[in-house]
């Protein structure tokens, strides 16, 4: 692969002190208002996977990337969508719904994937590949997307760079970013090179080999589920071709394919048990999904503080004072529309 260098040092949100546990009765009081706010501001609440529990629960919708999206451009009945994610999401909400006032609940919701390339980088990056084209996560600025052909999600990566390869010819040259393991995984599944950037999500990274053989040998009849983001999802796929790691239980799925296997698993009830590689966030709806199911992380420390940052009192303020607006410039918007536009038609 050819990296261009990521900066050394990410630019991150101010760090957060975390607010105090709720009771039980302050956590169904909060979302008792918010509902009662919500219906008042004919708004939507759209809830990340890796949000809290209690912000998931009394959302409208919670799904990943690819399913907010359209989410988002699907809510014609509403005027106000209230985000709980992290920032670039709330932005490409505010590209596909102009019209809309979009929120978000704390504003230092960032992410560290998305601050691993700008503007100014990928435009030196297409300088240098003038015949490139450019695929990039959702994960990215609207500033970003505005400079990209195409966006994709971890669910659909794979199908939008077939897409390209099948519509441009088998030597198209394709500019990939930021995430250099989410690369690396459309690599191996395609079987061809690209530019890949030297990107990578702070928490996913932090999901060592090491942590996967730990937990799998505590629990060796579990089932594997791994995201293509972490950082140990490369050396998990090279095990398995070279035998060292069989293959049988092994899932590498976005966050909507842990829970459709949840479902599957569910409708099976032969309650299996599963390790997941990704947020610990994602523990709570694939539970919710298939409660006979024994979901085990990886990694329990593999917690996003950005994702954690929105919390049910903020959630009701940003309702009550319809604070905290996302809107993106009108001539970034139209040019970031196009790829996020092919983005949800491929699926």
């Amino acid at each position: 692969m050819n990296l261009p260098m990521a900066p050394t040092a990410l630019p991150m949100a101010p760090s957060q002190q975390a607010a105090g546990a709720l009771s039980q009765a302050e956590v169904t009081e909060l979302q008792a208002e918010v509902r009662a706010l919500a219906g008042e501001r004919r708004a939507v609440i759209l809830a990340h996977n890796y949000q809290v529990p209690e912000v998931q629960d009394v959302a409208d919708y919670v799904g990943d990337s690819l399913g907010l999206s359209r989410r988002a451009a699907a809510a014609v009945d509403a005027e106000t969508i209230v985000f709980c994610g992290v920032h670039f999401m709330a932005e490409t909400a505010s590209i596909l719904c102009p019209e809309k006032t979009v929120l978000i609940p704390d504003l230092d919701a960032g992410c560290s994937l998305a601050e691993s390339i700008d503007f100014d980088q990928l435009a030196a990056w297409k300088a240098a590949y003038p015949e490139g084209i450019v695929v990039m996560y959702v994960n990215t600025t609207a500033e970003v997307k505005a400079l990209t052909d195409y966006c994709c999600t971890s669910a659909n990566a794979v199908d939008v760079v077939r897409h390209i390869y099948d519509t441009h010819g088998p030597d198209a040259e394709i500019l990939f970013g930021p995430d250099m393991w989410l690369g690396a995984y459309v690599e191996k599944e395609l079987g061809r090179r690209m530019h890949v950037w030297d990107g990578e999500c702070h928490v996913h990274a932090g999901i060592r080999p090491a942590d996967i053989e730990a937990t799998r040998a505590a629990h060796p009849g579990a089932d594997f589920l791994i995201h293509p983001e972490c950082g140990c999802s490369t050396s998990v796929m090279e095990y398995v071709a070279a035998g060292d790691v069989s293959a049988e239980g092994v899932h590498m799925l976005s966050t909507g394919g842990m829970l459709e296997y949840a479902e599957r698993a569910e409708r099976g009830g032969d309650a299996p048990a599963a390790v997941v590689a990704t947020e610990i966030g994602m523990l709570h709806p694939l539970r919710m999904a298939a409660p006979d199911v024994e979901f085990i992380p990886a990694n329990a420390e593999a917690s996003c503080r950005y994702m954690k940052m929105i919390t049910l009192p903020k959630l009701r303020d940003a309702l009550r004072d319809m604070q905290y607006e996302v809107r993106v410039p009108q001539e970034i918007a139209v040019r970031a529309r196009v790829p996020i536009d092919r983005m949800v038609a491929l699926g």
